[in-house]
């Protein structure tokens, strides 16, 4: 490998981690120990919510925790959780289709039917970081 092309390279690097930022979730209203809390982060309403750009899960923690996402660039997200109580890895729910399990979008958004209009779940996340939080439901 060449000077330029090694130099080439840690100048990417650094200009990648230098754009990355920290999302960091704080989760009220866990019901209980059990499961999981899962999270799908979006990037634009077009794959909002079915086409996350990043998801995590962390152990479930009664009463409130926080989640944190890294290495996102700075600009507009959402995100969908919920608690995965029973451990099946997935939102369950009942015959009509409502979760039964305890769930919510970015900025407590709400749909009419179904899942928030990406617009009403959008948080702005600066490079320097930021707090999203959230009440399960």
């Amino acid at each position: 490998m060449t000077k330029l092309t090694f130099a080439a390279l840690c100048a990417a690097f650094i200009s990648t981690a230098a754009g990355a930022a920290e999302l960091t979730i704080a989760v009220d209203g866990v019901a209980s120990n059990d499961g999981q809390i899962m999270v799908a982060v979006y990037d634009s309403a077009d794959g909002f919510p079915a086409r996350p750009v990043r998801a995590a899960s962390a152990p479930a923690r009664s009463g409130a925790m926080r989640l944190k996402i890294a290495d996102l660039p700075a600009g507009d997200y959402a995100f969908a959780i919920y608690h995965d109580a029973n451990g099946n890895n997935r939102l369950d729910r009942n015959a009509v289709g409502m979760p039964t399990e305890d769930f919510a979008f970015s900025n407590n958004a709400l749909g009419e039917r179904g899942a928030p209009r990406f617009e009403d779940a959008r948080v702005t996340l600066p490079a320097e970081g930021a707090v999203a939080s959230v009440n399960l439901r």
